[in-house]
């Protein structure tokens, strides 16, 4: 199916004129642009808008190349955005991502701003909100210490001021009791709380839950 196409009269044109734009066959949110009947290079809709690409526009050659480099940039933005809408994603997180992604495939790393800045204002993006889902999912049913949570989003690229306003609230006592009930008949007390304090707890309040649960048969420690 064509959207447009330049009526061919059989004169040779010298000029790069685009002659052609097809919708995506894989990609319909994506149009095929042909410059001198030739494929030339793909763009997302909003970028055929902002670029005002139109059949019958007579480009130059660095114009050609600069919409080469949008072409790279859309598809690069897209698989990053699939990426983020998966499940929350941190900065660091999407910057790894798409790093890998232009190691892979050679393209400008000028790219990696433009498109995490890009996610930030449209709100794909937000390192508070994602410390929060973090915090809150991870572990859920098992229990986790503030300690490991804390070191888990630092490796995410997490700032401390975020860290501590998203655990300050966080009660590592109802975590220590999730543990104590899912291990209790695997250790004894002297190594459950040898286990749980490994999982960053504190010794006293793991002494104290642990006391308090009765005392455990285990013989088996985890490694």
């Amino acid at each position: 199916m064509e959207i447009y196409k330049i009526a061919e009269d059989g004169k040779e044109n010298r000029n790069s004129v685009i002659t052609n734009l097809k919708p995506g066959v894989k990609n319909p949110n994506r149009v095929n642009v042909f410059v001198n009947s030739e494929y030339a290079f793909s763009l997302d809709i909003s970028q055929v808008v902002d670029l005002k690409i139109k059949v019958g526009r007579e480009i130059s050659e660095e114009e050609l190349l600069d919409f080469k480099k949008a072409s790279e940039y859309g598809k690069l933005y897209q698989r990053a955005l699939e990426w983020v809408l998966l499940r929350p994603r941190s900065e660091k997180e999407v910057n790894d991502y798409l790093y890998k992604k232009i190691y892979e495939k050679k393209l400008d790393k000028n790219y990696i701003n433009s498109i995490v800045e890009k996610l930030k204002e449209r709100k794909y993006l937000d390192d508070v909100k994602f410390a929060e889902w973090y915090a809150e999912n991870r572990f859920v049913k098992k229990g986790v210490s503030k300690k490991r949570l804390k070191m888990e989003l630092m490796k995410k690229g997490i700032s401390n001021e975020t860290i501590e306003d998203v655990l300050e609230k966080r009660n590592d006592e109802e975590e220590i009791l999730k543990m104590v009930a899912k291990k209790r008949g695997k250790y004894t007390d002297e190594k459950l709380i040898a286990y749980l304090v490994r999982q960053g707890f504190s010794y006293s309040e793991v002494k104290k839950a642990v006391e308090d649960s009765g005392e455990g048969s285990g013989e088996n420690a985890e490694g």
